[in-house]
């Protein structure tokens, strides 16, 4: 989603099920299908990875107390009341580069609801959340704000959140909104979209004198491509992608496996599905070594490795796209995400929410829905190159093909066909940081692939308790 930022990415529901929602007309309901409850909305930097990028935290339980919100709005007041209101809007999606564009998509708001003030705070994704926490706890937080997907179950389910109701469905796909609905109760609107496709360096391919990757490349298509492309020399690799949770999950369901049981009541970490798919991903730099270690990458980012001209192929975000059309000095193209016996690929997204203690409800529901589905704003962040709306009017959402590079971008909404989100879980954070370390370990040598799913099973299952 957004640069320089870590989110939904995340995001992400569908365990490990292939969503086949269509393109174009659904990418929003394919979008967000899932337990969605997160996206990491998150962009990344050059220096940043895939994973990096996809939201870590989880609101703390200790700050957020309370039950189910019973605090209701009607969305579909439009601001109707004309009586002058100011009211707060925190985000972290804009930080970096997009703030410009947010005030923009503001100014355009105000012309339609002169009445309503906005003061916008744009926080860092790395101090978003804290501060969030202790704004919620202390009674402080704004009117409206911004969630990934991994916090906003935590936040709707402590009651933090107001319900949205009388949504104007016109603006959403149905599927999408359901993303961000809590035990029947709307609780949040989808704010943007952004997928992950494989980008790839078409010189290296044609110095390699092989044929670029196509959307129907399993794994072993792609192996036997980076293993022509690491020959060419000594400092050029065939492909990166980071040992990580989030890189895993999907993986993992590319091979038919997942995190948790269908009914989310048992971890599944090391089943045998998961243990082909961690095998593959670890096997590529400890066996073939097509992806730089550590120590080969030398302090450098994969986004950086890749402008650098030295890297074959990267699964990353539609975010990259500004930052590689800038920064490459080479052709470059993109495609669906290779697969294993099944496709899966990532999506990110955020909601926006209503705060359920907020004194002015009715104008910062206006804000958020005008913010999330007014074509004007999805105009404006396509123009941004910043993520994609969640919208879904096919018109502005075709425009959004018209750009390049890359030329295949049409292999963003062929994605939608196969999106797979986190295993949305209390303890997600945990359960993501105990997974990776374990997965690190086995890549540095350390452990066994095989023990270190094991191993990731025995601690959660000790340390988390599921439902």
């Amino acid at each position: 989603m957004l640069s320089g930022k870590k989110d939904l990415r995340q995001i992400m529901r569908r365990r490990e099920k292939k969503m086949k929602k269509g393109k174009l007309k659904k990418l929003l309901a394919v979008m967000m299908s899932a337990a969605m409850v997160a996206s990491m909305a998150g962009c990344g930097s050059s220096a940043a990875t895939t994973e990096s990028q996809a939201p870590q935290e989880t609101a703390s339980k200790a700050e957020e107390t309370g039950t189910a919100a019973a605090e209701t709005v009607d969305i579909s007041a439009q601001g109707d009341n004309q009586e002058a209101v100011t009211i707060t809007y925190a985000n972290f999606n804009a930080s970096g580069s997009n703030e410009e564009t947010l005030q923009k998509m503001y100014e355009a708001f105000h012309e339609e609801y002169p009445n309503i003030t906005v003061n916008i705070e744009t926080i860092s994704y790395d101090d978003y959340f804290t501060q969030m926490q202790t704004r919620v706890a202390g009674g402080t937080a704004p009117d409206c704000y911004e969630l990934n997907i991994e916090n906003f179950a935590a936040y709707a389910n402590k009651g933090a959140l107001a319900e949205l109701t009388g949504i104007d469905t016109s603006g959403y796909d149905e599927t999408a909104l359901s993303a961000f609905n809590v035990d029947g109760k709307q609780y949040g609107v989808p704010g943007n979209f952004s997928n992950v496709v494989l980008i790839y360096n078409k010189d290296l391919f044609d110095q390699a004198q092989i044929d670029y990757p196509n959307d129907d490349w399993t794994w072993d298509d792609a192996l036997k491509a980076a293993e022509a492309i690491r020959a060419l020399d000594e400092n050029t690799y065939g492909i990166y992608q980071p040992i990580t949770f989030n890189e895993f999950f999907k993986v993992a369901a590319q091979y038919g496996g997942s995190i948790l049981n269908e009914d989310k009541t048992a971890f599944t970490i090391n089943s045998p599905e998961n243990l082909t798919a961690a095998e593959m991903m670890i096997n590529k730099v400890t066996e073939t070594n097509v992806q730089p270690n550590e120590e080969q990458m030398g302090g450098m980012g994969d986004w950086d490795l890749f402008q650098s001209g030295r890297l074959g192929m990267i699964p990353t975000g539609i975010w990259a796209f500004a930052t590689f059309t800038d920064g490459c000095d080479f052709a470059w193209d993109i495609c669906v995400e290779p697969g294993g016996t099944q496709k899966a690929t990532h999506f990110f997204s955020n909601a926006l929410v209503v705060n359920a203690k907020s004194d002015k409800k009715e104008a910062a529901a206006t804000w958020i829905n005008w913010l999330a589905s007014s074509d004007k704003s999805a105009q404006m962040r396509i123009d941004a190159g910043w993520d994609l709306p969640a919208v879904n009017n096919q018109e502005v959402l075709s425009g959004y093909l018209a750009i390049t590079p890359p030329e295949n971008r049409q292999a963003v909404f062929d994605s939608l066909n196969y999106l797979v989100v986190a295993p949305i879980i209390e303890d997600y954070s945990l359960m993501a940081d105990i997974i990776t370390d374990k997965l690190t370990m086995a890549a540095s040598g350390k452990i066994t692939v095989k023990d270190a799913l094991d191993q990731a099973q025995s601690e959660c299952e000790a340390q988390i308790t599921l439902k």
